[in-house]
């Protein structure tokens, strides 16, 4: 039997209190009362159905993403996490990871999570000035954002991540550097940074704010990256920094491009098969189809040729080189194959070949757009 790839588990919670107005991801308002424990059932039969793509494989990460997954109660956490252990090999040693709300209500859950099975937190932040989380749609404060983080520190938690933008609607410098500095005192483990981009299908997208230029966007990542290495932290992602030892292994893990199997409303997973085949899923979007059984909404199978631009558009996210063995063991692919776009990369000055690894340059970040197209 060939060697698969890691595989890691997707979980998707829809709901949130309110859309945020830059939020693509596939999220709804909750109107009323959310149907935790029929939701949890379809999430279990979802995985029941999938099972059979993945056999007796070890899951090694699994992340509880949303939405707004701390809406849950602890014990429906449990249960979840409880239901998914009776169907599938997760290892015992397994990053679980729930993404939270800093609001009172889910802050006050963070131990009863901890206790029902996640070891790690993630908390969307984004900022610590109350007028920018307002033009941001968020419903917390900075006091209940500094409360939450201060939670997460003091729980026997593996690790906790803090999500924070830069580059808000008419932020300077100074303040992009206070709201980061505020997050380093809070010492998390692992920083989530990144720059706020507008999306189409959003409020933002509609009526787009008036956000910093290029050159304050370049000031704002220069000094920033130089405040967090010098505090410690490591970038290892375009826009994920950790302590030693604490990156996300689950996020790791989608940029390496193993393997990750997802259910819940609009979930995507992507599968490869004991024949080297590889599947792509996608799950029903919305609740209520999701809730009447209709889990699968589409299945794509990946070319070879698709592959490479596929393998490449993940590994160059991370800042670490890519193993050249690890595109052949990965896509069932030879080097040869794309031997004329890796030479086209190397004398353009995109990546630098050595014997056993490929590393993107600073052009290659830079010019990654065109790097990529190289692979189509």
């Amino acid at each position: 039997m060939p060697k698969l790839p890691p595989l890691s588990l997707y979980i998707h919670i829809p709901w949130c209190i309110q859309k945020c107005p830059y939020c693509d991801f596939n999220s709804h308002t909750r109107k009323a009362e959310i149907p935790q424990d029929d939701y949890i059932q379809h999430l279990l039969n979802d995985l029941s159905q999938d099972q059979q793509l993945i056999g007796d494989r070890q899951v090694l990460t699994l992340f509880i993403g949303g939405g707004t997954p701390s809406l849950f109660s602890a014990t429906a956490i449990y249960q979840l996490l409880k239901g998914i252990k009776d169907r599938i090999n997760l290892s015992p040693k397994a990053e679980i990871t729930m993404e939270a709300n800093p609001g009172t209500v889910e802050t006050s859950r963070f131990q009863q999570y901890q206790q029902a099975g996640i070891t790690r937190i993630s908390i969307g932040i984004q900022s610590f000035d109350d007028q920018k989380l307002q033009q941001l749609g968020r419903i917390h404060d900075a006091k209940q954002a500094k409360y939450a983080a201060a939670i997460c520190s003091k729980l026997n938690l593996a690790s906790f991540n803090l999500d924070l933008m830069h580059g808000l609607p008419e932020q300077t410098l100074s303040h992009a550097l206070a709201d980061l500095r505020q997050a380093i005192a809070l010492a998390p483990p692992h920083l989530s940074w990144y720059q706020l981009t507008i999306e189409p299908n959003t409020l933002f997208g509609s009526k787009p704010p008036k956000l910093p230029d290029e050159d304050i966007l370049w000031e704002i990542y220069q000094e920033g990256d130089e405040l967090l290495r010098s505090a410690g932290y490591q970038q290892y992602e375009i826009s994920a920094y950790a302590k030693p030892g604490y990156q996300c292994q689950h996020n790791l893990n989608y940029w390496r491009f193993g393997d990750y199997l997802a259910i819940g409303c609009g979930a995507h997973s992507k599968i490869t098969l004991t024949d080297r085949r590889i599947i792509r899923m996608m799950k029903t979007r919305h609740p209520k189809g999701y809730m009447a059984g209709r889990y699968l909404d589409q299945q794509h199978w990946v070319s070879k040729e698709e592959r490479p631009f596929e393998f490449f558009m993940n590994r160059f996210r991370l800042l670490e080189p890519t193993p050249r063995k690890a595109f052949s063991d990965l896509t069932n692919l030879n080097e040869d194959s794309i031997r004329p776009a890796l030479d086209q990369a190397i004398s353009q000055g995109y990546i630098v070949e050595t014997s056993t690894d490929w590393q993107i340059t600073n052009k290659g970040k830079l010019f990654l757009n065109s790097l990529l197209e190289l692979f189509l």
